[in-house]
């Protein structure tokens, strides 16, 4: 009895402790315990065994628990401690190292800080058999920067395959789904009955959709709109990957799908299935 009357009390005390906090407050509090705990473990055991293993779980606590300039300096200390020069593991550098890193700086929006960890990357393997992969590598990475976010302004305009020019400027105070996607693309054909409901059910109340092909080839574009009687307007250059408006926004690939609001400003990013038909509406 006693036993259960202690189990009772430490889940009302838990209870007490919780009651008011969201789920994110609640994960908060504990990873940055758990973030605490770490620190002074490396702090009494610099040179332990398992000292890389702690430093990628404090890693997961500081991202958990917000810490986000914490995350850097863990970054930072492991890249200076990393073999430089042209004798170093190219694969371990960009997969252990560059890929998890240049990933941190791209969800917390710290592209200046990406230019100089390219920059000093590039001077420390200057001398590397594989440094324009290298390069390349981080190019890929940097275009992330690249993509929209909610709450950014785009600027999208082109010519449609009969030659007519397309502005997103000029459907400002509508809803409009701007659409990365080819004919070629499954998952993209998968949605397009999702965003043809869409358009017939919130058209004529405002809503608008822009669709940016990276077909090659006009006929097949033009052969497949008129089969699936897409009646919104195509943007489509030949250019496929290599469209500059692939590249301004930082497109690796497709579907990717912007909804913009109103006011021209992003409201919603990469939306499926019924998901965006409720932001649709919510929206107008």
């Amino acid at each position: 009895m006693k036993r259960t009357f202690l189990l009772f009390s430490a889940a009302l005390l838990a209870a007490s402790f919780s009651f008011g906090q969201s789920v994110a407050d609640i994960v908060k509090t504990h990873e940055t315990a758990k973030a605490a705990a770490l620190e002074s473990y490396l702090a009494e055991n610099p040179a332990a065994e398992d000292k890389d293993a702690a430093n990628e779980a404090l890693l997961d606590a500081y991202a958990a628990s917000g810490q986000t300039e914490k995350q850097g300096a863990i970054y930072d200390k492991k890249y200076a401690a990393m073999e430089k020069g042209a004798d170093a593991s190219m694969r371990e550098l960009a997969l252990g190292f560059v890929q998890p890193y240049m990933s941190f700086l791209t969800e917390s929006r710290q592209k200046e800080k990406a230019g100089e960890v390219k920059t000093q990357l590039l001077k420390d393997f200057k001398d590397h058999e594989e440094v324009a992969m290298l390069e390349q590598f981080l190019d890929g990475l940097m275009a992330e920067f690249n993509v929209p976010q909610v709450g950014d302004t785009l600027e999208i305009a082109g010519e449609s395959p009969d030659g007519s020019m397309v502005d997103l400027a000029d459907m400002k105070g509508k809803v409009v789904l701007v659409d990365f996607w080819a004919t070629w693309c499954g998952p993209c054909i998968a949605e397009i009955p999702t965003v043809k409901k869409a358009y017939a059910d919130f058209n004529d109340k405002g809503f608008e959709v822009l669709a940016i092909s990276l077909d090659k080839k006009a006929s097949t574009l033009t052969d497949f709109v008129d089969k699936r009687e897409l009646p919104w307007p195509q943007i489509f250059d030949g250019k496929g990957w290599d469209s500059p408006l692939v590249s301004k926004y930082g497109i690796t690939g497709i579907p990717a799908t912007f909804l913009v609001g109103k006011d021209g400003k992003v409201i919603a990013t990469n939306l499926r299935g019924p998901a965006l038909a409720k932001a649709v509406e919510a929206a107008l």
